[in-house]
């Protein structure tokens, strides 16, 4: 069996227009295309609690010659923000779907939240979504785990060392019995001071992506993720094999 793993650059949390807090020049083209020109190899399409501009952006890590995984950054029952990543497009959008009936039922407010846009691959407007995506979900943070695993998925906890929206700041630690082996910490220089605080990420691969909402936040590629290859299924394992 080949065990050779060869170095990716990646970034595995990347909003679109479709988030209401992402900038409207954040259309499917225009990230992958930075993605390009940056030199990333792997990148995931990770809107808040949907997935519908993932397609788009597939076809255009096509053109590329990027890995573009299609995923969500979901909102569970306690505001915990956690990245949900599917190996098809297919099952991308059975969650899509599973998530949208499970939000709570807000309708957004474009003036004040922003716009909630839905691309193809022209970025041209197919449409928007009519409830607020940043809102919570009735989906509990101890349930999405299994849930996300039978859409085919893999989960990671999103921005642990940032003051909100993450398990331990809303929870006030990680419950013993998780699960999760792959965990994201915004910014490293944090990594030791949040693993001191909580030896559970001692077992867990550690991660850093840019969670960008505008094109200039996304990273320069210098971390890596070494997998057997560039396939989704590859990138996927790589996160979860420990």
């Amino acid at each position: 069996m080949n065990s050779i793993k060869i170095p990716l650059y990646y970034d595995l949390h990347l909003h679109t227009c479709l988030s209401p807090c992402g900038d409207a020049d954040m259309t499917p083209a225009n990230v992958v295309g930075m993605a390009s020109i940056l030199g990333l190899q792997v990148i995931a399409i990770t809107d808040h609690n949907s997935c519908k501009n993932c397609e788009a952006a597939m076809i255009h890590g096509e053109k590329y010659g990027i890995t573009v995984i299609p995923g969500m950054e979901l909102t569970t029952s306690e505001d915990v923000h956690v990245v949900c990543l599917f190996e098809t497009l297919e099952d991308a959008m059975r969650f899509d779907a599973y998530v949208y009936e499970h939000m709570l039922l807000i309708p957004n407010r474009p003036d004040i939240f922003g716009e909630q846009l839905i691309l193809d691959e022209y970025d041209q407007v197919m449409g928007t979504v009519e409830n607020l995506l940043i809102s919570a979900t009735n989906i509990s943070y101890d349930d999405c785990f299994d849930l996300v695993a039978s859409f085919h998925g893999v989960v990671f906890p999103s921005h642990l060392d940032r003051s909100s929206n993450n398990v331990i700041s809303n929870l006030g630690f990680i419950p013993p019995d998780s699960t999760f082996t792959c965990a994201e910490i915004y910014d490293l220089k944090n990594l030791h001071r949040i693993r001191e605080a909580n030896p559970y990420l001692t077992q867990c691969r550690i991660i850093s992506n840019s969670d960008a909402h505008n094109l200039e936040a996304i990273r320069d590629p210098h971390l890596q993720l070494h997998a057997k290859s560039t396939s989704i299924h590859d990138v996927l394992s790589a996160l979860t094999d420990i």
